[in-house]
């Protein structure tokens, strides 16, 4: 068994504070009765009540709402649908350009992105609203979901679909009650990565709102200009419970998701 050097527990020490203290701090100077977020003052939970009060950050929290579930549900669609035409579709013409097309957007910069979805609504005469977000962040989120599901249909074994077809299903049919199952795990995370990057995305956003589609981040951006406020750290703090409550929960079901899958397997054996 390999010793654990002390070199290798500062870096990890270091390496976590570095990521993990900031939030913390932010957390707990949420509860902070001062106005002033920098001097403490005492527990306080008033701010939380404030930021509940505030309809402005409460409106752009619902359109961050509403766009992240349409575009993450859009692009898991499409990026899925792309992932395995990628992998069982075989050679076609114009793979190549359909691969790096759908995989642009992972290297392409936020800001040429933006303009040029900006410019191509412009172009057509579409009004910046929440209609174009969705499809801004359904535009790059579906790469991330192409690249998940890719790499979990790279390992799925052909056999089980093709012996669903050789059972009389049809390609739809052995898709939706075999592949589909099994790349489910795959699926889901590449939903939830979307639904994040659509809840963190500023610059994207704010080439495509509107005046009556601010989203969060945008709200958040603006607000700090003019300086933190409490009420920002305890937006803060409550997305970060939210996204650990998610994270937690999806990795508790990954495991019971493969436990059962391992169970499964051993009773096929014997």
């Amino acid at each position: 068994m390999r010793r654990v050097s002390w070199f290798n527990v500062t870096s990890l020490t270091f390496g976590l504070a570095f990521l993990y203290l900031p939030m913390v701090v932010l957390v707990v100077y949420s509860f902070n009765a001062n106005k002033l977020v920098t001097v403490w003052a005492g527990f306080s939970t008033k701010w939380y009540g404030e930021l509940f009060r505030n309809e402005a950050f409460l409106d752009a929290a619902w359109v961050t709402l509403r766009v992240a579930v349409v575009s993450s549900t859009l692009a898991t669609v499409l990026g899925t649908a792309a992932a395995y035409v990628l992998v069982r579709g075989g050679r076609f013409f114009g793979r190549t350009l359909f691969s790096g097309m759908l995989y642009a957007p992972l290297v392409m910069p936020d800001v040429i992105l933006g303009l040029s979805l900006l410019l191509l609504f412009i172009a057509i005469g579409l009004d910046r609203g929440m209609i174009t977000i969705i499809l801004a962040h359904t535009t790059f989120s579906m790469a991330y979901v192409a690249v998940v599901v890719t790499s979990r249909l790279v390992a799925f074994d052909h056999a089980l679909e093709e012996a669903a077809r050789d059972l009389g299903c049809n390609r739809w049919d052995a898709f939706r009650l075999v592949t589909l199952p099994i790349i489910a795990p795959a699926v889901v995370s590449g939903w939830l990565l979307s639904f994040t990057l659509s809840l963190d995305d500023l610059v994207i956003a704010s080439f495509t709102s509107g005046p009556s589609s601010t989203t969060l981040p945008i709200k958040i951006f603006s607000a700090v200009r003019l300086g933190v406020s409490p009420e920002i750290n305890a937006l803060s703090a409550i997305l970060i419970g939210i996204v650990t409550v998610g994270v937690i929960t999806t990795s508790l079901m990954s495991k019971r998701a493969i436990a059962k899958r391992i169970r499964d397997e051993n009773r096929a054996e014997t």
